[in-house]
């Protein structure tokens, strides 16, 4: 999936580049377009394309946003550790904190994310260009 729109107006990733999309299957992005951009609307700032892992999820369903279960009513399967997800920015810096911050996709995560948590960070957890991915 690309985006549509004219370069200079396309949304902008951590690295100055144009965002890409982080995931399609399942579905992600605020706006459910497999992008993490942000707006506005977008009070939780869905800013960073992470992998989750075991012990993210594990840690997210313990601070009470369950991840993994599936909730049909809302068109979200549920989501297995190797899925790609736009992570709100404060839970991931809360759990970078905490020692189980999941890898991410520096390229699909908007430029806003660097509002909260350094470029630096994002980078020390960033996966290998060559990295597969489910988008």
């Amino acid at each position: 999936m690309t985006n549509e729109l004219p370069d200079q107006l396309a949304p902008r990733n951590v690295l100055g580049g144009t965002l890409d999309c982080c995931c399609t299957a399942p579905r992600t992005g605020y706006w459910r377009d497999g992008f993490c951009r942000t707006g506005p609307q977008d009070v939780g700032s869905h800013t960073v394309c992470a992998v989750v892992t075991a012990e993210f999820l594990a840690f997210s369903r313990a601070r009470g946003n369950d991840l993994v279960t599936p909730r049909p009513e809302y068109d979200f399967p549920g989501l297995r550790p190797g899925d790609r997800w736009c992570l709100c920015v404060l839970r991931w810096r809360e759990a970078l904190e905490a020692n189980v911050a999941p890898p991410v996709v520096l390229s699909a995560c908007h430029e806003r994310a660097l509002d909260v948590v350094s470029l630096a960070e994002l980078e020390a957890h960033a996966l290998s260009t060559g990295a597969a991915g489910g988008g």
